[in-house]
């Protein structure tokens, strides 16, 4: 028996469909959470708008502090509301937080660090062993303009995170551009709403031209150089974007738009590591992840930030039901060359991880990030191993009308999906890891990002299963 016709399965994927949404909400505008930092005399009262990365207080003990609005992770989180609010699990409710996610991302964008840098006795309630974590005055003088959105993340009090972090970040504008855009292209949001959300595209799409040639760090924060992730999503932003700019009237800002788009795409296809492939219609190879400074070598080449980028930068318009051309042919999910990037991740974590070994038929290896991770238990990730089942079902629903192909991308993601399930508690609850060894959730606990991963994935594999299905009648 198959996923598709077990009903169990089935009814786990609801049944987590709901856990996953009901926490993912808490995340969105935790007004109700207050946290305190006694070390750095800091006391944080969200407002509404900002988005948590984990609605679970900790401090490193051992939990770590996501008590921050990260662009990235909010972005990803405000592109899942989406597809619950089309869904209708989520009503009018979905619009007042669009509405105020909009409104506080206009507001940190106005953001002056100056100001901050001048108070006098700005370090007078830290504690002396923290001082070495907080930012030096010069640093924080430097964050305004674009340097506000490059800050990786902010406090959800809309105030500057005044900690020494990775800085500077651009996946962040890019990616919540590309949510934007599909919201918009909805139709749900009423003339206010919509001249805001306008203004916000359009400040993300205007740092992305000018800002996706400099180096950054990747979506980790470990490394600064360039990157197949932050480069994807700046590709597929300015591509939406340009379109979007042509039915506005803005032919000049669409031409800029698509020509720079595909600037990036051509970068991109250097980073693939050819490993000996004699078939010119074959790939034996990977995307590398990254190019750093002096084009040092990184042990992070392999990377599962390059599958990420593919579902996260999707056209979903020409996805499902028609075969992809241009950007999403080269690099998307129905490309070869990506294709075998998850094959080669595929064998580095089965192999890697403890829980792989020996596992059952019908379940797929855990994923993780990159070989060698040590941050927690440097294991397994949710949205690492849903990333990948995702990427199978986009993969299904390009099939067109081959049937074979549909059925080996649609078990290769239940296969991922029935590992995500093995390790899921009856609650539902989703750590950022899952301990390789022995499966136990690590890291930040009921994190935004893994469940708004398991409702993106579960929308891929209905829209796969709605392709095909009427083929099969």
């Amino acid at each position: 028996m198959t996923s598709l016709q077990d009903p169990a399965f089935e009814s786990w994927l609801e049944t987590q469909l709901g856990h996953s949404a009901s926490a993912m909400l808490t995340s969105i505008s935790p007004v109700s959470i207050v946290k305190h930092r006694p070390g750095f005399g800091h006391t944080v009262r969200p407002i509404a708008g900002a988005i948590i990365a984990s609605p679970v207080l900790g401090s490193y003990d051992p939990d770590p502090d996501y008590f921050f609005h990260w662009f990235r992770d909010s972005a990803v989180v405000i592109d899942a509301l989406r597809l619950l609010y089309v869904d209708r699990r989520i009503g009018d409710e979905a619009l007042q937080h669009l509405r105020d996610f909009t409104r506080f991302s206009l507001a940190v964008n106005r953001l002056d660090g100056r100001a901050v840098a001048a108070v006098p006795d700005r370090t007078a309630r830290v504690a002396p062993d923290l001082l070495q974590y907080l930012r030096e005055g010069d640093d924080l003088a430097s964050v305004h303009g674009d340097a506000v959105v490059a800050e990786t993340r902010v406090n959800p009090d809309g105030t500057l995170d005044v900690l020494r972090w990775a800085r500077p970040q651009h996946d962040g504008p890019p990616l919540r551009a590309l949510a934007l855009l599909r919201w918009v292209a909805g139709g749900h949001l009423d003339a206010p709403l919509l001249a805001e959300v306008t203004a916000l595209i359009r400040f993300d799409l205007d740092f992305t031209l000018r800002h996706w040639r400099e180096p950054s760090y990747d979506i980790w924060e470990e490394e600064s150089g360039h990157h197949y992730y932050t480069l994807r999503v700046s590709a597929a932003a300015l591509a939406e974007g340009a379109a979007w700019l042509q039915g506005l009237g803005d032919t000049a800002q669409a031409q800029r738009c698509r020509e720079e788009s595909q600037a990036v795409l051509s970068l991109l296809d250097g980073y693939w590591v050819d490993e000996g492939a004699h078939d010119r219609d074959a790939a034996h190879g990977y995307y590398r992840s990254r190019v750093l400074a002096d084009d040092q070598p990184s042990s992070k080449a392999l990377d599962i930030a390059v599958v990420l980028s593919a579902i996260h930068s999707v056209d979903h318009a020409v996805t499902h039901g028609a075969a992809a051309s241009g950007t999403q042919a080269t690099h998307g999910p129905t490309a070869p060359r990506m294709q075998a990037t998850l094959a080669r991740l595929e064998a580095l974590f089965d192999a890697a991880y403890p829980i792989n070994h020996g596992r059952s038929a019908g379940r797929g290896p855990a994923m993780g990030r990159y070989a060698g991770d040590v941050y927690y238990s440097g294991g397994a990730y949710y949205f690492s191993t849903l990333g990948a089942a995702e990427f199978c079902f986009r993969a299904a629903a390009a099939a067109g009308g081959d049937a074979g192909h549909w059925s080996h991308w649609t078990g290769r993601g239940d296969a991922y999906l029935a590992t995500v399930r093995a390790y899921t508690p009856a609650g539902g609850d989703l750590s950022e890891q899952f301990d390789q060894r022995s499966g136990a959730q690590t890291s930040a606990k009921q994190l935004a990002w893994s469940h708004a991963a398991f409702i993106s994935c579960v929308f891929a594999r209905r829209l796969a299963i709605a392709y095909r299905e009427p083929r099969r009648r």
